[in-house]
């Protein structure tokens, strides 16, 4: 049986997640044993602290969920989330600037990143859902050509999540080294199970412990 737990993020980036909810989550990273707890900026140093001396990663999200911010404000987003305790970084790309053809721009806006997070690693979120096939492919190559460490399927906040085609293309693209991580749309065993035999090395979702239970369970990430 596969250790499903070795390839859960625990997600939790609602806007109104309260301090409550982050103690939750921490408490079910830690028990189940996830390879990271991922969440907003503003609950870095928190977690952080809390998952010192347990083998799960503190993990943040940088320009998200739209990637819209400009290359300098997400730099220092992940600088200073990474000087908080962040380990992984999340990041979304430029998606209108990958929509008008502009792939320097991408490009640079990922490599920016990528070098203010050091040491920490570095998955970048294409956003599928918004994209086409072709524009996907980019992605994935602008993203391993500017030295990140993951693509990324979805943020779990636009019009849809990770689907096994995507994740299956993805894994295509970036060849075998690369990491590929299925986010929003893994609520079972089942579920997370097919992302991995499509070619996922991570599962981005707030299921973790129903997947670990053996449960389905209903939301958005």
């Amino acid at each position: 049986m596969t250790a499903i737990n070795t390839y859960i993020d625990h997600t939790l980036l609602k806007p109104d997640s309260s301090q409550t909810a982050i103690d939750r989550a921490i408490e079910e990273a830690k028990a189940y044993q996830f390879a990271s707890l991922c969440v907003n900026p503003t609950w870095v140093a928190y977690v952080a602290d809390a998952l010192k001396g347990s083998s799960v990663k503190t993990c943040v999200t940088v320009g998200f969920p739209l990637g819209a911010n400009t290359t300098a404000t997400k730099a220092f987003e992940a600088k200073e989330a990474v000087s908080h305790g962040a380990q992984e970084v999340d990041m979304v790309i430029n998606i209108g600037a990958l929509k008008s053809g502009k792939t320097q721009v991408v490009a640079e806006d990922i490599r920016q990143v990528v070098e203010a997070s050091r040491p920490a690693l570095v998955k970048v979120i294409i956003e599928a859902c918004l994209l086409t096939d072709a524009e996907k492919v980019t992605a994935c190559q602008l993203a391993k050509e500017a030295g990140a460490d993951f693509v990324k399927t979805s943020t779990g906040f636009s019009t849809g999540g990770a689907t096994l085609a995507d994740v299956k293309l993805m894994r295509e693209t970036v060849g075998p080294d690369m990491g590929v991580k299925a986010a929003g749309g893994a609520r079972s065993y089942e579920d997370a199970l097919a992302f991995i035999n499509a070619g996922a090395n991570r599962i981005g979702t707030s299921a973790g412990p129903a997947i670990m239970e053996g449960q389905t369970a209903h939301g958005d990430y």
